[in-house]
């Protein structure tokens, strides 16, 4: 049985992600709050807030075979209405406490001998979107940051990223609460839909799984095809 940890495992995304890694393997799950993990078997959960000091961090001995790091912040605004507060509070969840937590389980890590680390960025990086200079930026870093340790990783630990368009997560949620909005967001998509926590978690699992052992330092584009193709 493997041990993977994932950071944000109480919703949306990485809460799909513990539910399918739970089914033959040990999870470790850290988020601020315990909730959604009912009849999750083979399930620890710890308290912690990735924006706070690594030492408040649990402290796990076995080997880690897969890292999902999944905290993240949606920020929508014009640069006019945005402080500097805004870039610095998005760079801390995004990017920095994506840093401590490789930092602190990096020998964990390196213990399974062969491990896989996931992160998020957003198909806003790639593909310039309004009001999205905040989180943009915070995610760009995030995507430098998984070339950079994928290289600096290799060949004992994989590090890949996924860059989804709009998901129907809890996080997004003012983005799609009426008709109006969630319309609107499905006709930006060639799909004509928008993505959904299960199938982006399927793809985190395949990420961390034997089956994607050529492959590191990817930025995996999971967004309808928003990021690649123009609809008519």
């Amino acid at each position: 049985m493997k041990t993977y940890l994932v950071v944000g495992g109480t919703s949306g995304i990485g809460l799909e992600t513990t539910k399918l890694l739970n089914k033959e393997n040990r999870v470790i799950v850290i988020s601020r709050t315990k909730r959604n993990l009912e009849g999750l078997s083979n399930v620890e959960f710890f308290s912690a807030d990735v924006t706070k000091s690594a030492d408040e961090f649990p402290q796990i001995s076995e080997p880690i075979h897969g890292l999902v790091y999944c905290p993240g912040s949606i920020n929508l605004k014009p640069l006019k209405s945005l402080k500097i507060e805004d870039f610095q509070n998005d760079i801390e969840i995004n990017l920095l406490g994506a840093v401590k937590v490789i930092n602190k389980y990096y020998n964990n890590l390196k213990e399974a001998e062969k491990s896989s680390i996931v992160l998020f960025s957003t198909v806003a990086v790639q593909t310039g979107m309004q009001y999205h200079a905040s989180i943009a930026s915070a995610k760009g870093a995030v995507e430098g940051l998984t070339r950079s340790l994928a290289a600096e990783f290799a060949p004992n630990i994989r590090v890949n990223c996924i860059a989804p368009s709009i998901t129907s997560t809890p996080l997004a949620e003012k983005l799609l609460n009426n008709e109006t909005k969630l319309k609107s967001s499905e006709d930006r998509h060639p799909l004509k839909r928008i993505g959904n926590a299960k199938e982006i978690a399927e793809a985190v699992a395949f990420l961390l799984s034997d089956s994607s052992s050529f492959i590191t330092g990817q930025v995996l584009k999971i967004d309808g095809g928003i990021s690649s193709i123009k609809s008519l």
